[in-house]
């Protein structure tokens, strides 16, 4: 594991994630997008988005938005579980060029295949810090799909500055979820 915290700068290249390993902390600075259920379905059926996300990131997360002053301001947004995107996120980072997934919980073995494969990274943001993690959002530039599929749902095109993450899914087959999983695993059945 890196000492220091790595700063990532959106668009990230490849070369980049392949450097990162399990373990490593990153500060993203620059845009990021968020997607959760209805737009991994969405984009696993067919459907296209009007923003070009090759070498960016995306956000499993259903942000807290207002609109002040005619502008839409971020109040929360925290992870939501990655599990579900499950059967869609290896077609997705390869259909959107993507280089980081953000989400909490952990994917599995096809979406791990999908890093390793098309060069991109799961990270792992602080559930319960919602607030803290808004915090790090300075501008919501956009959104997309907000009538077809609702604010938590909507893809947010957030600008950031050293959002906080733990790589937990590099892009070389590992995966911290699987290695704590097996450790727990094993202390389960000596306990048994």
């Amino acid at each position: 594991m890196r000492a220091t915290t790595m700063e990532l700068k959106t668009p990230i290249p490849e070369t980049t994630i392949r450097s990162l390993k399990v373990g490593d902390l990153v500060e993203i600075t620059g845009l990021i997008h968020t997607g959760r259920d209805a737009v991994h379905k969405y984009l696993h059926d067919g459907g296209t988005l009007p923003v070009d996300l090759r070498g960016g990131v995306l956000y499993h997360c259903g942000p807290v938005m207002v609109k002040e002053g005619g502008q839409w301001v971020c109040k929360a947004a925290g992870p939501t579980t990655s599990a579900r995107e499950e059967p869609y996120q290896a077609e997705v980072i390869e259909k959107l060029g993507l280089r980081g997934i953000i989400g909490k919980g952990g994917m599995g073995d096809k979406t791990s295949a999908g890093c390793k494969q098309f060069g991109c990274v799961y990270l792992h943001a602080v559930g319960g810090a919602a607030q803290v993690l808004a915090e790090c959002v300075k501008k919501v530039r956009a959104v997309y799909l907000l009538e077809e599929f609702g604010s938590p749902e909507a893809v947010w095109e957030l600008e950031v500055e050293k959002f906080p993450c733990v790589v937990t899914m590099d892009a070389h087959g590992n995966s911290l979820h699987k290695e704590v999983f097996a450790r727990s695993k094993a202390a389960l059945e000596k306990l048994l």
